[in-house]
C-alpha cells in the first residue's frame, strides 16, 4: 500500500485483503498506515498459504525502498489504486 505515486510504502500480510484495503482506507485501527494517509493498493500478491505469504512478506520488508519501487511498477507502472478492480474481480469470481 502507498499513500501515492512514490509517497510513503506499507507492506502486510491479511487472510481478507479486501477487507484489509477498507480498514486502512477507512482509518478503522490508528497507527503507521493512518498516520502517514497510506491507503492505495498499488501491489499485492497472492499465496496459497499463510507461511508461504508470512516468508515473502518478510523478505520484502528487508528490501531497500529502490527494489520495492521497481516491483510496483512492474505490475502497475501507473501507480492506480487497485482496490476497485479486485473489489470487482472477486464480485464476478476472477480472483
Amino acid at each position: 500500500m502507498a499513500s501515492g505515486r512514490n509517497g510513503t510504502l506499507y507492506t502486510g500480510v491479511t487472510n481478507d485483503l479486501i477487507r484489509r484495503v477498507e480498514e486502512h482506507k477507512r482509518k478503522i485501527i490508528s497507527g503507521f498506515t493512518s498516520e502517514h494517509d497510506v491507503n492505495e493498493l498499488v501491489y499485492y500478491e497472492t499465496h496459497e498459504d499463510i507461511n508461504s505469504a508470512i516468508a515473502r512478506e518478510k523478505r520484502l520488508k528487508k528490501w531497500n525502498r529502490i527494489w520495492k519501487l521497481r516491483l510496483i511498477e512492474e505490475m502497475n507502472p501507473a501507480w492506480c489504486d487497485l482496490y476497485e478492480e479486485l473489489v470487482e474481480a472477486v464480485e464476478k469470481g476472477i480472483d
